[in-house]
């Protein structure tokens, strides 16, 4: 099979800097808060507020929290985004040759594109790596092979996923996890008050208020992974992280919320990200130190960060099942 009959899937994550410093940090967080879709002030008012501020302030920070969760391979997000890259590519075999790609920093999303092209290839799913859509996330992906479009003579053929948050195989993965985790550790007291925390990225509430379908998508996931669970209703929460700046964001916060369970005596906490489909910052330095901490600190005994995406065989299937939606009858 030619390269133009055969298809490539690009898997794509959010990105990362390549290295845990601040010189390495800042033109990453640069290109990350100057897309339109993340950052919707407009420019001549949010530029020198980023470049004057955040930008002059953040990256020693945020590159103190990398070094706290950096691998000996590097980023944990690319290290885990490869291993799927490879794993996928095991499971497809000859039915689609797989790329990495990150919407900010390297691999950059239309290098990769414009690479795919020039060996030929004219059939590409764009799968961005977020169970659920949002504007901010899945959207700016898309915008990408958009501007890639626009500047190509000879336009390749693509389809894109959009978003699985009901997705059978995926809620089962999450489940999985929970199970095995519960399994190894105990399940949780709930009658006694313990809780499952399902904790999502946030999105500003102006994008919510805008038709963002992205709490929907989130709240579907909850409703979903907690009817399969069967566990009581109030027992698993709905929580939303990674906020910053002064705006108003979608809550509750996850942060607030375990500092809440803590204080009122809630013995133990198990938090799980759906979202996530690779561990980084946001879920080992947030979720695992910050969260953790705050919990303890607050008067909590137990807290269980419970992994489920990376290389597991949940996670896996879930990328597989996907992939193979969306290049269904290209191989024929």
């Amino acid at each position: 099979m030619s390269n133009a009959a055969k298809p490539a899937v690009v898997i794509v994550n959010l990105g990362t800097p390549d290295e845990p410093t601040a010189r390495a940090v800042r033109p990453y967080l640069r290109e990350f808060l100057s897309d339109r879709r993340v950052i919707e002030m407009h420019p001549a008012l949010w530029r020198p507020i980023l470049e004057g501020i955040i930008l002059r302030v953040r990256p020693r920070a945020s590159a103190k929290k990398y070094a706290s969760v950096w691998r000996e391979e590097g980023s944990p997000l690319m290290h885990w985004t490869r291993r799927q890259r490879d794993e996928l590519q095991k499971r497809l075999g000859p039915d689609a040759a797989v790329h990495l790609a990150m919407r900010y920093g390297e691999p950059g999303l239309r290098n990769v594109l414009t690479e795919l092209y020039k060996q030929g290839y004219r059939r590409v799913v764009v799968f961005p790596l977020y169970p659920q859509y949002a504007a901010s996330s899945a959207g700016t992906v898309i915008d990408e092979v958009a501007r890639w479009l626009l500047n190509a003579r000879d336009q390749m053929e693509f389809r894109t996923v959009r978003s699985f948050p009901e997705s059978p195989v995926y809620i089962q993965a999450l489940v999985d996890a929970i199970e095995r985790e519960w399994q190894r550790k105990g399940r949780p007291n709930f009658a006694g008050g313990d809780r499952l925390i399902l904790s999502f990225h946030s999105i500003p509430r102006a994008m919510h208020d805008s038709g963002d379908p992205y709490r929907s998508e989130c709240e579907a996931t909850a409703a979903a992974l907690r009817n399969l669970l069967q566990v009581p209703g109030d027992a698993v929460l709905t929580c939303f992280q990674s906020v910053f700046g002064p705006a108003k964001w979608i809550g509750p916060a996850t942060i607030d919320t375990v500092r809440r369970l803590g204080s009122e005596g809630t013995r133990r906490v198990d938090v799980i990200c759906p979202g996530f489909m690779a561990d980084c910052l946001e879920t080992l330095e947030e979720i695992n130190i910050l969260n953790r901490r705050t919990f303890l600190e607050a008067g909590g005994a137990e807290f269980h960060y419970i992994p489920w995406a990376n290389d597991s065989e949940g996670c896996l299937s879930v990328i597989e099942e996907q992939s193979r939606r969306a290049i269904a009858g290209w191989n024929q």
